[in-house]
């Protein structure tokens, strides 16, 4: 399982928690771009294969 100890169940202060809420943050960031990226190139490869293949 996951090594990092869960927030709701820790008495963590206030710079844990915003620690977690910071990577969470980066995490959503991340995948939201990998997916408008994702998005676009299947977009494109789809218009593509339409222009190629009439």
């Amino acid at each position: 399982m996951n090594s990092t100890p869960d927030p709701s169940t820790s008495s963590g202060t206030d710079e844990d928690l915003s620690f977690y809420s910071a990577r969470r943050q980066r995490r959503i960031r991340i995948t939201a771009w990998v997916v408008i990226v994702a998005l676009i190139l299947v977009g494109g490869g789809s218009a593509l294969l339409t222009v190629l293949l009439g």
